[in-house]
């Protein structure tokens, strides 16, 4: 009697100790995807106001220095026609004056006068082109889902991450292979979509420059000009996969992930970089994103040798939800 009693209370024991385990797991769960939205809300608010401001500060001076080439231009041209004019009407300019046109060289001001404003015309056109990158980067005024151009989205954050690909005297250029397909618009929340572009390209950029191959490329292609190795590559496609689903398909050409990491990628505070480099939360708060925001997937393929391939599937239409994070 004493045994079954015992044998009953340990039972009993082991199912209460079960069921606070799986008590405190579940809340260990909870806490941890609590923390993950409050940095992921921390993050994309910060970066997004940061993205957003630079923006703001930049284009304001652009406007103006672009509205006053306009006028600079106009003047420019009728300064130019009046030269010419005066050259037809004075053939034989004072001795003073002759001698002082060829010191100026006047025939070379006319060409690279007209040269100059045409370059500034090009430069403040281009800081235009990074101001509406940048403000399509941060999307800080699109709090619900809205259809948008994916692509836009994807050349922004390459345009961020332009330095990050640039060569550099330790390694040469990144080079980026765009493979667009022919997208509707995505119905999605832009700016948290852009984010994951952004750990995802970050994460490739990180590899190709971490990899031997990459370190050695420069020193290998001297010594082996008739078979150089493969110059580090970012390929980036997309493409209609179902009638209502797209993928975006982000693979890089380093030394890929082992299987045993590979797996763990979108463990909350999970990383393989060293102390104060990650925090092991880019991919984690990538997958919430994806398959939680916006009902879609995001996995990897790779092996060691062979790079990696990160794959994004989301649904070209939405029913909306209520997000966590701005």
């Amino acid at each position: 009697m004493a045994e079954a009693s015992l044998h009953r209370l340990t039972q009993e024991l082991e199912q209460r100790v079960a069921e606070r385990t799986a008590d405190l797991s579940k809340a260990l769960h909870e806490l941890q995807q609590t923390q993950i939205q409050l940095v992921q809300s921390e993050k994309l608010s910060s970066l997004g106001q940061l993205v957003a401001g630079i923006a703001h500060e930049i284009n304001n001076p652009v406007n103006f220095i672009a509205g006053n080439l306009i006028h600079i231009d106009e003047y420019t041209q009728n300064l130019l026609e009046f030269i010419r004019r005066f050259e037809e009407n004075y053939p034989d300019p004072s001795p003073p004056l002759k001698h002082y046109l060829e010191e100026i060289d006047l025939e070379f001001l006319k060409q690279d006068l007209e040269k100059i404003v045409s370059s500034m015309k090009l430069g403040a056109d281009r800081i235009r082109q990074i101001v509406l990158s940048l403000r399509n980067f941060s999307r800080l005024d699109e709090a619900e889902f809205k259809a948008v151009d994916i692509h836009e989205g994807i050349d922004s954050t390459l345009l961020i991450l332009h330095n990050r690909l640039k060569s550099k005297p330790d390694h040469p250029e990144i080079q980026v292979v765009k493979e667009y397909g022919n997208l509707p618009a995505i119905e999605c929340y832009a700016g948290q979509l852009n984010q994951v572009f952004m750990n995802l390209l970050s994460n490739a950029i990180d590899a190709l420059e971490e990899s031997a191959t990459f370190k050695e490329l420069n020193a290998e292609s001297s010594q082996n000009a008739a078979c150089p190795p493969a110059h580090p590559t970012i390929t980036i496609r997309t493409e209609v996969a179902e009638p209502d689903f797209i993928t975006i398909t982000i693979a890089d050409n380093g030394p890929g992930i082992p299987e045993e990491v590979r797996k763990r990628l979108f463990d909350p505070f999970f990383t393989t970089k060293p102390i104060g480099k990650g925090t092991g939360l880019g991919l984690s708060i990538s997958h919430q994103v994806v398959t939680e925001k916006h009902r879609g997937s995001l996995w990897c393929v790779s092996e060691p040798g062979r790079g990696a391939e990160f794959w994004i599937k989301l649904p070209i239409h939405q029913v909306p939800v209520q997000a966590t994070a701005a």
